[in-house]
């Protein structure tokens, strides 16, 4: 149970411990703006932990250097551009634990990346 709390003893702000690490889970997300991601959040002993679990589309759309820009105002944005092999191919280790390819090798996941 969490300890009991007094409103008369209430600031109404986040205790340093906690600031910080709010502050901490803004600046995972800081590279991703403008981009949709999956947040996984893992809460242990009452310690939550935040990570950034970008998706394929996020991982492709940032390796073609686009600007940022705000989702709620533009949309329907035709993406193009030039990528590596190099480029996919470390896209498609990013994303191999969370791969749906037959082929387990990475081959799979760069044909998966494709859309081959």
């Amino acid at each position: 149970m969490p300890p009991k709390l007094d409103p008369s003893q209430s600031t109404g702000s986040l205790p340093e411990e906690d600031r910080r690490r709010h502050s901490q889970g803004n600046r995972q997300g800081l590279d991703w703006k403008g981009l949709r991601v999956t947040v996984k959040l893992t809460v242990q002993n009452r310690q939550a932990k935040v990570s950034v679990g970008p998706s394929a589309a996020a991982l492709v759309i940032k390796a073609l250097k686009e600007p940022e820009r705000d989702w709620k105002k533009t949309k329907n944005i035709k993406h193009n551009g030039n990528i590596s092999l190099n480029d996919v191919i470390e896209i498609a280790k990013v994303m191999k634990p969370r791969s749906m390819a037959k082929e387990k090798d990475l081959s799979g996941t760069v044909k998966e990346i494709l859309g081959a």
